[in-house]
């Protein structure tokens, strides 16, 4: 049943309201990039500059610190996370949504603790673990610990559970393994949900800036979101112009690949719920 014309209109402008308030920081950083430092703290509001200062902060932005480099670090790092994710929790959710076996149940509910942790309380046991095995301050520290995800396993696995069964034993049939069904026929299948957990393990790992400042010193390591912490306080100081420019740039790739992917994005989280 539809909505009547006034509750729609109400949720319509809940709606407007709250995406209002959500892309107002965003709307206000891209109008910093382009403006002069001497309108920055201007009492008066003004989302436009009276002079456009954009060519001056974003050329800063790339040339006073190695932001190239950053995102370089950032892609490798993410693609790699992403990866090994992708590898290790298809065959556990296939496992726990289409295989039987004892302990099954016990081991989905450790699933779901793993979802409750923080990954910051994990922290100091890896760090001391990264350093025990010599890993600290390379890539491999920024890849390691993520590779198993609670979330990714949580979601293949109900997208999974909507997958009929009739498929897995036609497969089979076929003389398929199980690995095979997994790779060949199943993921496949939940293509929108590897894009949904895509985008959340990007964006999760692309913004984290706590576990990097612990595992990595060295500046040819940096993440993006370290390398705008580095950039602010060795290059720019004060002058927010270049670091909301900076900021833009390390937005942009994000939002490019959400908007390509919001279809796959929005049915990977439904589809899962709904058999």
């Amino acid at each position: 049943m539809g909505l009547s014309t006034p509750s729609a209109i109400v949720c319509q402008a809940l709606l407007l309201c709250t995406s209002a308030i959500i892309l107002l920081p965003f709307v206000w950083m891209g109008s910093l990039s382009i403006k002069p430092p001497g309108e920055i703290f201007r009492v008066s509001f003004a989302l436009l500059p009276e002079h456009f200062y954009g060519i001056e902060n974003y050329s800063q932005a790339l040339t006073a610190a190695p932001l190239t480099r950053y995102m370089v670090n950032g892609l490798l790092v993410c693609s790699a996370i992403l990866t090994l994710q992708v590898l290790v929790c298809a065959p556990c959710a296939y496992a726990l949504a289409k295989l039987q076996f004892r302990g099954r149940d016990m081991l989905f509910g450790l699933v779901l603790i793993g979802l409750l942790i923080p990954h910051q309380v994990l922290a100091l046991p890896l760090f001391i673990f990264g350093y025990q095995i010599g890993i600290l301050n390379t890539y491999a520290a920024l890849i390691l610990p993520f590779i198993v995800s609670p979330f990714g396993i949580f979601l293949f696995r109900q997208f999974f559970k909507a997958i009929p069964d009739d498929v897995v034993h036609a497969a089979r049939l076929d003389g398929l393994s199980e690995f095979a069904i997994v790779w060949r026929i199943i993921l496949p299948m939940a293509l929108p949900a590897v894009i949904a957990f895509s985008i959340f393990s990007v964006v999760g790992h692309w913004n984290d800036l706590f576990w990097p400042l612990i595992a990595v010193r060295d500046q040819d390591l940096m993440p993006p979101s370290i390398g705008i912490v580095t950039f602010r306080d060795a290059e720019s100081g004060s002058d927010y112009g270049p670091l909301m420019a900076a900021s833009v740039i390390v937005i942009a790739p994000l939002l490019i690949c959400f908007l390509a992917a919001q279809r796959y994005f929005i049915e990977g989280l439904t589809a899962g719920g709904v058999k």
